[in-house]
């Protein structure tokens, strides 16, 4: 069950930087999102021609997409509100994320106040965990 598919309301994101396909669940405590990386992803002709792999990068951008979205999704934030990344902490990438796979990322909410957000996050393909980080983010308002 999903409580959204709409992401481009809750995120500025937009193809082919946006990297979150549906909120499957969502409260104060955290979220779970998911996203299936497609063979025609952008960075895939580069990142590596002969044996495509996501980048660690897209995927610690994913998990802040992912928990952005879901702090919009409640309203926890005036509309508008735009999540600027600050720090990026304990990045671990276990597992590769290949062309295909649906990735499900589990996030917790660590602070959540009015200008900075505080989370964790962890990316499974199935049962695999493929990275984790924490992370920080400044909210702002685009003007």
């Amino acid at each position: 069950m999903s409580l959204t598919k709409d992401i481009e309301s809750l995120l500025p994101h937009r193809k082919p930087f946006l990297f979150v396909d549906e909120i499957v669940s969502a409260d104060e405590k955290g979220s779970v999102c998911e996203h299936t990386f497609t063979p025609d992803e952008f960075f895939f002709k580069g990142h590596f021609p002969q044996y495509p792999v996501v980048p660690g990068v897209i995927l610690v951008e994913t998990m802040a997409q992912c928990g952005g979205a879901a702090l919009s999704y409640q309203k926890t934030f005036a509309e508008g509100s735009l999540f600027f990344l600050a720090t990026v902490d304990k990045v671990k990438f276990r597992n590769q994320v290949r062309p295909g796979d649906k990735v499900r990322v589990e996030v917790t909410n660590l602070r959540v106040s009015p200008k900075m957000i505080k989370q964790a996050g962890k990316a499974y393909v199935g049962e695999t965990l493929c990275a984790e980080a924490e992370w920080m983010c400044l909210v702002g308002a685009a003007n």
